[in-house]
């Protein structure tokens, strides 16, 4: 197996409130099912000899129930930029045929990926403000803002401690103030759970 890493930005927003039970408990909440937008700008990485630094990858994925009752639907968005080895990379890695825990599971509880498109990804990502937006255009777009106290309406801040996590051991916690996909997978949230995180991926699983 190849010898692979993936360090940088990472966001998860879905359907969920926050603070996301699906990370607590294992099932969706309020809803039955999850929708989501997740993926990653790789600030440093490679995958057996080819550069992945400055490369994104995004997923927009629909579960009828919960995550681990499989039978999910995902379209898959890769960095335009990406030259062929490095396309051929992070698709390798993405659909769990090169180990890591997080992409192993996605493997095996979805039943129909759409995609990859190879397309420009926009991508801002202020982890410490709680703020955020990425988007492909004519598919999906997702901003994050800080939780607000109420009734005070002041800024809150909440991070997320998962020391054993295998998607991140730690995240801040924001609103999904615009969560909607257009292309394959159809859905639009508002006011949702959004995570934000900086993690490190290898063959081996998560490392940070």
């Amino acid at each position: 197996m190849a010898n692979w890493r993936m360090k940088g930005q990472y966001i998860k927003n879905c359907s969920c409130s926050a603070t996301c039970p699906c990370d607590t408990i294992g099932f969706p909440g309020p809803h039955k099912f999850c929708e989501t937008v997740l993926g990653m700008h790789i600030r440093e990485g490679n995958f057996d000899g080819a550069d992945l630094s400055g490369l994104k990858w995004m997923v927009a994925a629909h579960w009828p129930g919960a995550l681990h009752e499989g039978n999910g639907t995902a379209e898959v968005f890769i960095d335009e930029k990406a030259n062929d080895k490095q396309r051929d990379a992070l698709g390798t890695i993405l659909t769990g045929q090169a180990g890591g825990t997080l992409f192993e599971i996605f493997a095996s509880i979805l039943t129909k990926v759409v995609g990859p498109h190879f397309t420009n990804i926009e991508w801002q990502f202020d982890k410490d403000r709680r703020r955020a937006r990425v988007a492909v255009a004519g598919f999906f777009e997702t901003t994050s803002e800080p939780l607000t106290a109420q009734p005070s309406g002041e800024e809150q801040r909440v991070i997320v401690k998962m020391p054993g996590g295998f998607e991140y051991k730690e995240m801040e916690v924001a609103y999904a103030k615009t969560l909607k996909s257009t292309g394959a997978i159809k859905f639009d949230w508002k006011d949702t759970h959004s995570s934000l995180a900086d993690v490190e991926h290898t063959q081996d699983g998560l490392v940070a």
